[in-house]
């Protein structure tokens, strides 16, 4: 259980961008959740809130069966990412699904600083 999610069902196994895959899968029950329920921005930020410590949990459980500190496969830290930007948008439609995804990949691959500096210490 805790591969299939720190993987997010198999997006992590992406042989290239792993973390772009894992976006990318974050934004399928995003958009079927928009699609279905009438969900607004702060639905996303507490899906992420309560998905957190569940995922910290299958990131280290699979961090340590394979003795890496941050494998690539992981990509859940990448799924909760994109539904926090999700909980930043003004208003849920395609743009703000798609700015979601950018804007984090963006960030997430230049990791500006104060990130940078946190990542150096971790």
């Amino acid at each position: 259980m805790a591969e299939l999610l720190a993987t997010w069902f198999g997006c992590g196994y992406v042989p290239k961008a792993p973390g772009t895959a894992g976006a990318l899968g974050a934004l399928i029950p995003a958009i079927l959740l928009w699609t279905w329920l009438p969900v607004s921005p702060w639905h996303f930020a507490a899906l992420a809130a309560l998905a957190t410590p569940i995922g910290i949990w299958a990131a280290d459980e699979v961090a340590r069966k394979k003795g890496l500190k941050d494998p690539q496969i992981v990509v859940i830290d990448e799924v909760l990412g994109v539904w926090i930007a999700l909980a930043g948008a003004a208003t849920l439609n395609w743009k703000s699904f798609l700015g979601a995804f950018a804007l984090f990949r963006l960030f997430d691959i230049w990791k500006p600083q104060p990130v940078r500096k946190l990542e150096q210490l971790g």
